[in-house]
């Protein structure tokens, strides 16, 4: 069976070889042309190219197993981002959410942390989904996985951190897989990473209430720090 750690490296590594493809995004609003690369693409849209490329690149482990979109079972309206495997007992179901700051010319993205970090299931963050998908027995495994772009001023942790933080008071988490990409060929989105976690239990992680006060709070001033930082530059770019 496929470990997380294996989808989460796979998922980087498809993630360069599509953008080596030079893939050009559509603004669904305006229907321009956006910068060639992937980094532009909607999370939908990079799931469906970084399948593309794995099931050619990997076709014993993905080959007509890479399936997006899949209804959850008690809730057929609501579908599971990508389920790797074959119905009825998926080996792998996994919600993705992507982490992307900056916009094709380097403007800030306001709400991308909502996306995240939103505790309200109507924004179907990772947050609700770790609780979403935890209960659903959709696959035999399940996990979230994020994938982001890392930019000088806006760097992934804080943001991943503080999602390990309100993920544990929800769900008990696996270890953090984690893998990077970098040259890509777009000049806002050229590298980032993948992050992965097996949701091991509905119940709330205990391993996070163990941290010392001080790690705590660390990751507490991590995220203040980036929120602070996503302030200011909403603000000047209002100017």
């Amino acid at each position: 069976m496929l470990e997380l750690v294996e989808i989460v490296r796979d998922f980087a590594i498809g993630m360069a070889q599509a953008d080596a493809r030079s893939p050009v995004a559509i603004n669904n609003r305006s229907k321009k042309r956006l910068q060639p690369g992937i980094g532009p693409h909607s999370e939908a849209d990079t799931v469906s190219l970084v399948g593309e490329e794995l099931e050619v690149f990997e076709p014993e482990r993905y080959a007509g197993r890479w399936i997006t979109g899949v209804p959850y079972p008690e809730s057929p309206r609501q579908r599971c981002d990508l389920c790797i495997g074959s119905p009825p007992e998926w080996e792998w179901a996994v919600e993705i959410e992507m982490l992307r700051f900056l916009g094709d010319t380097g403007k800030v993205n306001d709400n991308i942390l909502m996306h995240v970090l939103s505790p309200y299931s109507q924004h179907r963050s990772a947050l609700t989904d770790c609780v979403k998908l935890s209960d659903s027995g959709l696959g035999k495994r399940e996990a979230i996985l994020i994938y982001g772009y890392d930019h000088d001023d806006w760097p992934l942790d804080p943001a991943v951190e503080a999602f390990e933080l309100l993920a544990g008071a929800r769900v008990r988490l696996g270890a953090r897989s984690e893998a990077g990409f970098d040259n890509l060929i777009h000049p806002i989105h050229s590298h980032g990473r993948v992050f992965g976690w097996e949701l091991l239990s509905s119940e709330p992680e205990t391993r996070w209430k163990a941290r010392s006060e001080l790690e705590y709070d660390r990751a507490l001033d991590a995220m203040r720090e980036s929120l602070k930082r996503f302030n200011r530059q909403r603000h000047s770019d209002k100017k």
